[in-house]
């Protein structure tokens, strides 16, 4: 069976996941680079909309879970927690980003569902 989302469709959807790496470049990269992306190539691509709303959904979900171990620092466990979060974040990303390429949607685990 033929894949029916071209390769430039796929490219972009996975460059939409993998764009949340900015993060370890500045704060809310995470949120900013996928959102950038989106924007630019959801009209032109509904994969990319699929892929950039499921991303985005998933990275205000992690900067939440970040918020709250930052603030579970005072009590130890949240730093345990920030480790968790950010080791997740980074394998759920790339395994997105993997599926994408593939042409497969990818849903995040843990994901407040904030974009429809």
């Amino acid at each position: 069976m033929e894949n029916i989302i071209g390769e430039q469709e796929r490219k972009w959807g996975m460059i939409c996941h993998l764009s949340a790496f900015v993060f370890f470049i500045f704060p809310f990269g995470n949120i900013l680079a996928p959102l950038i992306v989106w924007i630019l190539k959801k009209d032109k691509y509904p994969y990319v909309d699929v892929n950039g709303r499921e991303v985005l959904n998933f990275q205000i979900s992690v900067t939440i879970y970040l918020m709250i171990s930052i603030i579970l620092m005072a009590v130890l466990i949240g730093f345990l927690l920030f480790a968790a979060v950010i080791i997740t974040n980074f394998i759920l990303v790339v395994i997105a980003g993997a599926k994408a390429k593939e042409g497969i949607v990818y849903r995040y685990p843990f994901t407040f569902r904030v974009l429809s």
